[in-house]
C-alpha cells in the first residue's frame, strides 16, 4: 500500500480523497496555486506545496510541476481527482517514468477514452450503440455547418477532450452554429487546452443515464448500476440520482454489459464512467467514458456501500477485486445536488466573494462533500461550485426530503448560490414524478428562473415564525438583569408580521414549552428551542418540523424557507398599519446601459459608438470562470458611449456601454 499520496487537484475533490487516504492511514500533499494559499484542501493535507499562478494553465495543468512536488515530497502515488489533469494520459505516462504510482487507468486506456472522437470509434468497434455524427476534426465554421447539414439538425458541439459541460453548444440551424463553433471552441482552448471539436445528433428528449465501472488489474470488470444525471444546466450535471427512476432491470442489465465490454476492449482498470443518452423508449447511445472518478460519485457510494475512492488506491496498489457483479446490489436511493456560486435570478451567471457565513447541514441521510470554510473567498479563476450535498433514503421520496430538507439548513452567506432554484426543481411536479429529460430546466423554467412565488404552506410557516421570533427576542429583552422594574414590560401578545406591504395580525401566547399563534380565530402550534442570534430556526409547526434561516435586517429580520429569502418585520400592529401605507422607493432606471452580469474579462465589444443594433444582436462576450457569456441587445436601439474595452476586468454591474 501506499505511504504518501499527491492530489492534483483543489477543493472539494481533493478533502474527498485526502479523507479516505487519512481513515486508510495513507499521508496526503496538497498541491495548490497562488489564488489557493489560503484553501481548505492545503490546509487538511499532511503536506502542501506550491505550484504557480492563479491562472489552472500556470499551475494544476503543468504536469512537469506535479511530478516535481512529487520529488520534493516524496509522494509515492497521485490521485487526480476529476477536471483538470485527471484524463490526460500525458500525466499518468510522466508518473510512469518517474516510477510513481498513477491512481486511475493506465495512460492507453486514457488516451483511448479521454479523446472523444477516437471513444466514439473504439465503441462502435466494440458493438456498443453510438450516436450518429461526424467523428473527424472539424477544421473551421464552414466545414462544421456542411457536416450539420448533413447530419441534420439539431445537432451538439461537443469539445473532444471536454468534460464537465465545457465546449458544448446545441445549434439548430446555421446561425446558431456558427457562433456555437466558435464558443465552443475557445472554451475547448481555455479549458483543456485542445480546441478541437465533433459534431453529432442531438437526441430530443433524452435522459443523462450513465454507468459506473470499476476494473482491476486482474482482469475483474464490473458494473455498480447507473446513475441519473439528466437535470442538467449548461450541459453540466445539477441533479443526479442513484438508481434511475426509469430504468427498468432489462434496460440497466444491457446497459451495464455493454459499459463493461467497453471497459474490457480498452483493458480499463480503476473506476471510471461509461455514459449514455437514452429516448423515451430506453434506446440508449454511448457519449463518452469519463476515465476517472465523477462528482456524482456519492450517490452511487449510498447504494452500494462502496468507498470508489478506496478502490482506486487499492486497484493502483495492486489489489484484486474480491467481489463479483452478482454480489453488487442496489439498496435504498440518494439525490445528489450541486451548490453553486452564481445568481440564478441572472441567468445563473457565475459568483465571487468571501463565504461571511458558511453552515453546512448535518442529519440522518444527509452528506455534505466541499472544499471551503467560512471565511474562504469564491475565485473568479476555478470552477464555482460551493459544495455538493446528498440526500439518501429507503425510498426516491426519502431521499428527496432529506435533500430539501438539508438544503433549507445550508447556511451561505457572501456570494449568490442557487439553494432556491434547487429547492424550487425539487419540488416540481414532474421531478416528484420522474419525468425528466436534458431539457428538464429549460422546459420547467422556460423565461430563467425568478425566485419562486411562496405557498400558502411556506408563507404559514414564515409568518408563524417571525411571530415567534419576536416573542421570543422580547422575553430576552424582559429577562436581561440592571433593568428598571416593570421595564420592558410583559411581552406583548399582539403582533403584526409585515412581508412587503401585507400584513397579518396574530397573537402569541405561550402553550407548554412552546406557543399557539393564532389568526382570524385560526391557530397552529409552534414548538422550538431556537434563542435570539441563532441562525436556524429549527421548529415544528403543527406536528411538521421546519428549518427557516434567520439574518438580521436593519430593525426587521431575513428569512428563508425553501431557498426563498423574505424581509419581514414584526410590530406591534398600529404602527405595522402605518408602516404599511408609506409609498415604496421606485428602483432607478438602468435601461440605458449594458451592465455587466457578473465579475470577468471582456473578451471583445461586437458594435461601436455611434451604431445602430437591433434586439437579440451580439454586442459584447465576458469570460468568467472559464465560460463565455455572450450578452445581447434587449431591444432595438443606438449606442452612443463604450464605457469598457476588450482586455478590461468588469465588476459585477460595472457599465460596459451606453444607448441612446
Amino acid at each position: 500500500m501506499f505511504k504518501k499520496i499527491l492530489i492534483a487537484n483543489r477543493g472539494e475533490i481533493a478533502c474527498r480523497v485526502m479523507r479516505t487516504a487519512r481513515r486508510m492511514g495513507i499521508a496526503t500533499v496538497a498541491v495548490y496555486s497562488e489564488a489557493d494559499a489560503a484553501a481548505r484542501h492545503v490546509r487538511e493535507a499532511d503536506e502542501a506545496v506550491a505550484i504557480g499562478p492563479a491562472p489552472a494553465v500556470e499551475s494544476y495543468l503543468k504536469i512537469e510541476k506535479i511530478v516535481a512536488a512529487c520529488r520534493e515530497t516524496g509522494a509515492d502515488s497521485v490521485h487526480p481527482g476529476y477536471g483538470f489533469l485527471s484524463e490526460k494520459a500525458a500525466l499518468a505516462a510522466a508518473l510512469e517514468q518517474a516510477r510513481i504510482t498513477f491512481i486511475g487507468p493506465t495512460a492507453p486506456a486514457i488516451a483511448a477514452m479521454g479523446d472523444k472522437i477516437a471513444s466514439k470509434k473504439l465503441a462502435h468497434q466494440a458493438g456498443v450503440s453510438t450516436v450518429p455524427g461526424h467523428l473527424g476534426v472539424i477544421p473551421d465554421a464552414e466545414a462544421a455547418r456542411q457536416i450539420a447539414r448533413d447530419i441534420g439538425y439539431p445537432v451538439m458541439i461537443k469539445a473532444s477532450a471536454g468534460g464537465g459541460g465545457k465546449g458544448m453548444r446545441i445549434a439548430r440551424d446555421d446561425a446558431e452554429l456558427k457562433e456555437g463553433f466558435r464558443s465552443a471552441q475557445h472554451e475547448a482552448r481555455a479549458s483543456f487546452a485542445d480546441d478541437r471539436v465533433f459534431i453529432e445528433r442531438y437526441v430530443e428528449e433524452p435522459r443523462h443515464i450513465e454507468i459506473q465501472v470499476l476494473a482491476d488489474a486482474h482482469g475483474t470488470v464490473l458494473h455498480l448500476g447507473e446513475r441519473e444525471c439528466s437535470i442538467q444546466r449548461r450541459h453540466q450535471k445539477v441533479i443526479e440520482e442513484a438508481p434511475s427512476p426509469f430504468l427498468d432491470e432489462k434496460t440497466r442489465a444491457a446497459m451495464g454489459a455493454q459499459a463493461v465490454a467497453l471497459a474490457k476492449a480498452v483493458d480499463y482498470r480503476s473506476a471510471g464512467t461509461v455514459e449514455f443518452i437514452v429516448d423515451p423508449q430506453r434506446n440508449f447511445f454511448f457519449l463518452e467514458m469519463n476515465t476517472r472518478l465523477q462528482v456524482e460519485h456519492p450517490v452511487t457510494e449510498y447504494v452500494t456501500g462502496l468507498d470508489l475512492v478506496e478502490w482506486m488506491i487499492r486497484i493502483a496498489a495492486g489489489e484484486k477485486l474480491p467481489f463479483q457483479q452478482s454480489d453488487i446490489t442496489l439498496a435504498g436511493h440518494a439525490i445528489e445536488a450541486r451548490v453553486y456560486a452564481e445568481d440564478p435570478k441572472r441567468g445563473f451567471l457565475p459568483s465571487i466573494g468571501r463565504l461571511k457565513r458558511y453552515r453546512e447541514p448535518r442529519g440522518d441521510g444527509v452528506r455534505v462533500d466541499s472544499g471551503v470554510y467560512e471565511g474562504a473567498e469564491i475565485s473568479i479563476h476555478y470552477d464555482p461550485m460551493i459544495a455538493k450535498v446528498v440526500g439518501a433514503g429507503a425510498t426516491r421520496e426519502e431521499a428527496r426530503h432529506r435533500l430539501i430538507d438539508a438544503l433549507d439548513a445550508f447556511v451561505i452567506r457572501g456570494p449568490n448560490h442557487n439553494i432556491g432554484f434547487l429547492s424550487a426543481l425539487l419540488e416540481r411536479q414532474r421531478f416528484i414524478d420522474a419525468r425528466l429529460s436534458t431539457d428538464f430546466i429549460a422546459q420547467e423554467f422556460p423565461g430563467g428562473f425568478a425566485e419562486e412565488t411562496l405557498s400558502a404552506d411556506a408563507t404559514t410557516a414564515l409568518v408563524a415564525t417571525a411571530a415567534v421570533i419576536a416573542r421570543r427576542i422580547a422575553e430576552a429583552e424582559a429577562s436581561l438583569s440592571g433593568r428598571l422594574a416593570g421595564f420592558p414590560p410583559r411581552p406583548r401578545e399582539d403582533w403584526a408580521v409585515m412581508i412587503g406591504n401585507a400584513v397579518w395580525r396574530l397573537q402569541v401566547t405561550q402553550e407548554g414549552d412552546g406557543y399557539r399563534v393564532t389568526r382570524d380565530g385560526v391557530a397552529c402550534a409552534v414548538e422550538t428551542s431556537w434563542r435570539p442570534g441563532d441562525a436556524l430556526f429549527r421548529s415544528t409547526i403543527e406536528g411538521r418540523p421546519v428549518t427557516i434561516q434567520v439574518d438580521r435586517d436593519g430593525i426587521g429580520l431575513r428569512l428563508t424557507y425553501r431557498g426563498v429569502t423574505v424581509p419581514v418585520l414584526s410590530l406591534p400592529p398600529r404602527a405595522a398599519e402605518l408602516l404599511a401605507a408609506i409609498p415604496a422607493k421606485a428602483e432607478p432606471d438602468r435601461s440605458r446601459h449594458l451592465l455587466s452580469p457578473m465579475p470577468g474579462l471582456l473578451v471583445s465589444i461586437a458594435v461601436k459608438a455611434g451604431q445602430d443594433v437591433k434586439a437579440g444582436e451580439e454586442l459584447a462576450v465576458v469570460e468568467a470562470m472559464k465560460m463565455e457569456n455572450v450578452l445581447r441587445a434587449e431591444r432595438d436601439g443606438k449606442v452612443t458611449t463604450l464605457r469598457a474595452k476588450p482586455g478590461d476586468s468588469l465588476a459585477v454591474d460595472q457599465v460596459i456601454l451606453e444607448f441612446e
